[in-house]
């Protein structure tokens, strides 16, 4: 009997990955489109920024935004922008390199449900619902599939994340995977900072639990940790003068601390209201049923993920709902307690099995029922994110969020070049398809390429909406710098208040309108053919 649950658990774990392989290679497909007549895949407009870096890196430029132009840090992912310059190096189009970068994403995913499956098994042995449940809601949990199969490094970062939990159960069971975890954190920091945060409360909790290595953990956690950051901080001094990448000063400065976390709470409770908050609640309720260290770290790990959520103010996108990127690396571990509560629950309300015979089978038979049906309510609730027409993204029968204005900005960019010289200058809010697929010299209106922008004060909102009206990154800009003083030969998306630019536009500038899109040429610049113009 034990072998035939062995071998049906097994099954279940391949089938499970084999319609993973084949979801996330449809997921990839419906993110394509054809631009005239060419196929293209593209990421996410904010990792386009680190593809922009990418390719100049690879070409010889340098790690920059604009080729030959200041040396400011746009990103926060130094090691993922590094893969992507790797990926540059290969004969591929720039219309096909998004989707190595997309294929990379979802085996970083897929890799994870191993991972996933040892975390659970190892916290409920013996259990196929818990693993299982699991594995499947952080196999269809649609932010997560978002954000790593369109581009971001929360993929790499997610599987960090849960690998490093993982050893860290070693550690305290087995005394075994001390360095490799140790190496991981290092690493970690350096595919992006703010991994320090899981790393320290990892680290902070083996300190304290693993009382004979105690010594051990806090040393070897300095070193990883501290090496990391102090080899990136001192590249960063020596190559952009910065100890900070220019996105912190951006997002982090010149705004009230206390509106930014009443931001960041706001931005929680919404979270947790959408989930289903009795969902939320069920690990919590698993660590006072358990009360274990193995049941602490994740739910500690978790926790701390929430926090760092709320210091920071949430994230600009959290209009797509459900987990943000601080928040998504650490929703597999939150699964994994989910599912782990959820059975243990199930097994103390139920009782023993009863010994044999057809009501023995049929007990097993409803329990299944009702364990199935208990996930499939999980995994609906936490992905309705904004109602039905998530579910049909999750589904795919809708296509994944941006891709149709992935599609039109890829049109502008390719409009811009055909009436634009190589060194014209254009200014614009979306930092990372057009410049990628423009292929111009690039005035960041927004501020995370322009240092100047990145260190001004926020524009607050006044009255009530000031305690949530946070939206780090878009909060700061300057047309009497980015428009008046660089002088850009084309202007678009001046997307922030109507009206702010217009003195600098009118003065200037002569507008032209193609396909919705207004467009500011700057009168008789020799950089623009305007032959092309209007054609």
């Amino acid at each position: 009997m034990t072998d035939c649950r062995n071998t049906n658990a097994r099954f279940a774990f391949v089938l499970v990955l084999v319609l993973f392989v084949l979801y996330a290679g449809t997921f990839i497909y419906r993110t394509s489109f054809y631009v005239d007549g060419e196929l293209h895949f593209c990421l996410f407009d904010d990792a386009m920024i680190s593809m922009r870096y990418a390719r100049n890196l690879a070409e010889g430029y340098g790690p920059v935004w604009n080729p030959g132009g200041e040396k400011v840090e746009g990103y926060t992912n130094p090691l993922w922008m590094g893969y992507m310059a790797a990926l540059h190096l290969v004969a591929v189009p720039d219309s096909k390199v998004s989707l190595l970068v997309q294929i990379t994403g979802a085996i970083c995913l897929l890799a994870n449900l191993f991972v996933v499956r040892k975390i659970a098994r190892f916290l409920l042995p013996g259990h196929t619902a818990a693993w299982l449940g699991a594995v499947v809601l952080t196999a269809l949990y649609l932010p997560l599939n978002n954000w790593a199969m369109q581009g971001m490094e929360v993929g790499a970062a997610t599987l960090i994340v849960s690998c490093a939990v993982w050893l860290a159960f070693r550690c305290m069971a087995e005394g075994k995977g001390f360095w490799p975890l140790y190496a991981l954190m290092a690493v970690s920091v350096l595919v992006r900072m703010d991994l320090l945060v899981p790393s320290a409360f990892i680290c902070g909790f083996l300190t304290l639990a693993d009382r004979p290595n105690r010594h051990r953990h806090w040393m070897a956690g300095l070193v990883a940790l501290g090496g990391g950051l102090a080899v990136q901080t001192g590249i960063r001094f020596f190559y952009y003068g910065d100890l900070l990448p220019n996105t912190y000063y951006l997002k982090m400065t010149g705004y009230p601390a206390l509106l930014r976390i009443s931001r960041g709470l706001l931005v929680l409770v919404d979270f947790i209201w959408r989930m289903n908050w009795i969902i939320f609640a069920l690990p919590l309720l698993l660590w006072f049923l358990r009360r274990d260290r193995y049941v602490a770290l994740p739910v500690l790990v978790f926790g701390g993920q929430l926090a760092y959520s709320v210091y920071v103010g949430g994230d600009a996108w959290e209009w797509w709902g459900g987990a943000n990127r601080y928040v998504c690396v650490a929703m597999p571990l939150f699964f994994v307690l989910l599912s782990t509560a959820a059975v243990t629950i199930a097994d103390r309300l139920d009782g023993p099995l009863p010994e044999g015979g057809p009501e023995s089978d049929r007990f097993v038979y409803q329990r299944a029922y009702v364990t199935a049906g208990f996930f499939v309510f999980c995994l609906l609730s936490v992905n309705s994110l904004k109602g039905p027409q998530s579910l049909r993204q999750l589904a795919l029968i809708d296509r994944p969020i941006h891709v149709a204005s992935n599609e039109k900005l890829i049109r502008q960019a390719r409009f811009l070049r055909k009436f634009t010289r190589p060194d014209a200058k254009i200014a614009l809010v979306w930092a990372g398809i057009v410049p990628y697929f423009a292929d111009r010299r690039m005035v960041d209106i927004s501020g995370k390429n322009d240092r100047h922008v990145a260190r001004l004060e926020m524009h607050t909102s006044s009255g009530p909406d000031r305690f949530r009206h946070f939206i780090p990154g878009h909060l700061k800009w300057d047309y009497g710098h980015s428009i008046g003083r660089l002088r850009p030969d084309v202007v678009f998306q001046a997307a922030y208040p109507a009206g702010e630019a217009d003195a600098f536009l009118a003065a200037d500038y002569r507008r032209i309108v193609v396909s919705d899109c207004a467009f500011y040429l700057r009168n008789g610049s020799p950089k623009l053919h305007w032959e092309q113009v209007g054609k």
